[in-house]
């Protein structure tokens, strides 16, 4: 199951417009990285964008005029549960201070799968500055070539560093508050 999140996002308005727009014309980068202080809701963000995507056709969608996830959402349901076919999710596992080379295989494997009904899939890595070095190398070579329609949101606490290669790989969205 996903960490707790809320159902409504704040402060997120001019990034969520930007990457609409970027998707509805198709130019949605493939590779997001989220960076800025820890606690300032860039996985609640990440989790509210992609829901927006995968609910479009959708009863109970997701409100992008209020910025508003509906629980009862099929698709945020699935996500919660990380059952969704075009949603997956990497973070630390209990118990662990690093994201492990595993996790990032698995990502890999899901990466090599195909899409349900071809549409975009999306991966968070949140924390990504918590991957050890092998684990931050096999990312690597997935993000160098990511398959077609799949979309990492990389998420970063800008107080810690992360490899250079990451960032130069991924378009970079700042939110300080």
């Amino acid at each position: 199951m996903m960490q707790s999140i809320s159902n409504k996002i704040y402060g997120y308005d001019e990034i969520f417009f930007q990457l609409r727009n970027m998707l509805k014309n198709e130019h949605l980068p493939n590779k997001i990285l989220l960076s800025g202080p820890k606690g300032i809701g860039k996985y609640t963000f990440s989790v509210h964008f992609i829901n927006y995507y995968l609910s479009l056709n959708e009863q109970l969608k997701y409100d992008d005029k209020n910025f508003l996830i509906n629980e009862d959402n099929k698709s945020f349901k699935l996500m919660n549960n990380l059952l969704h076919p075009n949603f997956n999710l990497i973070a630390l596992n209990n118990n662990k201070r690093i994201i492990e080379i595993d996790q990032i295989r698995n990502v890999i494997k899901y990466s090599q799968k195909n899409s349900f009904n071809d549409e975009k899939r999306f991966i968070i890595i949140d924390n990504i500055e918590l991957l050890n070095n092998n684990a931050s190398n096999a990312l690597l070579k997935i993000l160098e070539e990511p398959p077609e329609n799949l979309f990492f949101f990389l998420i970063h606490d800008s107080s810690v560093k992360i490899l250079d290669t990451i960032k130069s790989r991924s378009i970079l969205f700042k939110k300080n508050f």
